[in-house]
């Protein structure tokens, strides 16, 4: 089964990917990874660290002459932004750290900090920061140029931020190709990622933060990816698991989810046309009109667009702290002030778009075998014929 791993801490030495069972023979693209790094770092609302870190991709195994191998592929991140503390395994001659015993509320630290039981939360925050997305998409790029040779394509835009929302209910694939990534916010319509940017703004002017939605699309799929067998080989379960486990992401929504509850079945299900040839083109095959179910049916892609949303939750560091209580002093405190974005849904579209592609990707090699990419070329096109 092809997965990854992370490891590495927000201000430690370097981020590290793994990525084991990567079908040998895909010709792979550094600077296609590192696009998708810029893309991350962007946004309207990011903190001054952004500016800091210009995150590049070291490959340390699974590649030979350019194309993979079948072995494990090892990524690394190098940090700018290093604190003397997490750069060594042992404390060096001199060396001195004041530990942090004030959780900020809504952040990992406090849990964290009773699970691990240390009343330093920098254990904990370290490695609960946002930071390590930065290797998160680094793996998804990975996995997104195997879709990619297969036709398959991700995208990804920001639909609200805070009370600011677009205005049309759906913009079509391509649209969000052209217009995403030009807006500062990566919205589609330049009149709402104004409003967006003014609301980033207003929350900075007040030292608050904002939340906001953001809407994953993946399209080019077969049908039956994934399966109806058991609750752990279910592809929306598995896709909604790797939405929600972006940091900041409190809910998350396929096709049109919880619009779907209020509304009879006649109204929901989506219903199934045949057509063998399109306009003297080629072979149509199976389609829907509409896509309420999100390209996911029983567990399984069903040959739609699959269409995710994410609501992110305001970051917890504030810049006008809530309370709280120091763990070692069980005082009253105010929470710690850091340097901290303002607002990350526009990046955390794109942490999505990494996450959709490393499930996906994932699927697919199920389906197909990932022993080589020959293999699953072969595999794919006897496949095919079922749709048509």
């Amino acid at each position: 089964m092809l997965r990854f791993m992370t490891a590495g801490e927000s201000h430690g030495p370097a981020l590290i990917g793994l990525i084991e069972a990567f079908p040998a023979g895909l010709e792979l693209s550094i600077d296609a990874i590192d696009r998708e790094l810029t893309r991350r770092r962007q946004g309207y609302g990011r903190s001054r660290r952004m500016r800091l870190e210009q995150d590049r991709a070291i490959i340390l195994s699974g590649l030979r002459r350019g194309r993979t191998i079948g072995s494990p592929i090892a990524i690394m991140i190098e940090n700018r932004d290093r604190r003397p503390e997490m750069t060594a395994g042992r404390l060096t001659s001199g060396a001195s750290h004041r530990p942090i015993t004030i959780p900020r509320p809504g952040h990992a630290d406090l849990a964290g900090a009773i699970k691990f039981a240390t009343s330093d939360v920098a254990d904990v925050l370290e490695r609960a920061s946002a930071r390590e997305t930065a290797v998160r998409v680094a793996c998804g790029a990975v996995a997104r140029q195997l879709l990619d040779h297969f036709g398959i394509r991700i995208v990804s835009h920001t639909i609200a931020i805070g009370s600011v929302g677009i205005g049309r209910k759906r913009h079509t694939f391509e649209e969000i190709v052209i217009a995403a990534d030009g807006s500062p916010v990566r919205c589609v319509e330049a009149a709402a990622a104004a409003r967006m940017v003014r609301a980033i703004q207003a929350a900075k002017k007040d030292k608050d933060s904002l939340g906001g939605i953001f809407e994953v699309r993946a399209t080019g799929l077969p049908i039956g990816l994934g399966s109806n067998a058991q609750w752990y080989t279910r592809l929306d379960g598995a896709l909604a698991a790797a939405i929600m486990s972006i940091p900041s992401v409190k809910g998350v929504e396929i096709g049109e989810g919880f619009s779907c509850s209020r509304r009879r079945g006649s109204l929901v299900h989506d219903a199934v046309y045949y057509d063998p040839r399109q306009s003297g083109g080629p072979a149509k095959g199976l389609f829907r009109k509409s896509n309420a179910a999100g390209g996911l049916e029983g567990g399984m892609t069903n040959g739609a667009e699959i269409v995710l949303r994410a609501a992110c939750k305001p970051i917890a560091t504030l810049r006008d702290p809530l309370a709280t209580i120091d763990l070692t002093a069980k005082t009253p405190v105010r929470a710690m002030v850091t340097r901290a974005d303002v607002c990350i849904v526009p990046a955390a579209g794109v942490v999505g778009e990494a996450m959709t592609a490393m499930v996906l990707a994932s699927a697919f090699t199920d389906v197909f075998g990932g022993d080589s990419l020959h293999q699953m070329e072969e595999n794919v096109r006897s496949y095919r014929q079922r749709e048509l």
